[in-house]
């Protein structure tokens, strides 16, 4: 009889503790959902040759809690999944294909972003995102 007491009050403990845990997110993924973020610049590493994007609100990003994106590639619409599970990875999916002009960064934008390898918080109020190995790294403001 004590065993079984004690069996249904070790759960008892158990269930509370598990539905009063914790229900935080990761700061490094919660401090970059829910905000529009401009891609500024990206730099390559090996040559430390930095392109500024002339137009920094015509290239967006905004991650959502559920794992999706959706954002703009100048004249595009794109959209996708993310996910900072063994680095971080953007998968591009469905966007819009218009001719946006010759002098357009939307297909070295989401050439870049369907290669990310890492990123997060860039610790000054930015996002930084790499390519593999840190070879291109982009850097967004909000």
């Amino acid at each position: 009889m004590n065993k079984i007491v004690f069996t249904i009050g070790l759960c008892a403990v158990l269930l509370t503790l598990v539905a009063c845990g914790s229900t935080e997110t990761p700061v490094s993924s919660n401090s970059i959902t829910g905000v529009e973020w401009q891609w500024q610049s990206v730099t390559n590493q090996t040559t430390s040759e930095t392109t500024d994007v002339s137009d920094p609100e015509n290239y967006t990003i905004t991650f959502n809690e559920d794992g999706t994106f959706e954002g703009t590639a100048d004249c595009n619409s794109i959209s996708g999944t993310w996910s900072q599970e063994n680095g971080f990875t953007i998968t591009v999916g469905p966007s819009t294909l218009a001719f946006c002009g010759e002098a357009s960064l939307d297909q070295v934008y989401v050439g870049l972003l369907d290669n990310i390898a890492a990123g997060g918080p860039d610790g000054v109020g930015g996002l930084a995102l790499e390519t593999a190995g840190g070879e291109q790294r982009m850097l967004f403001e909000s």
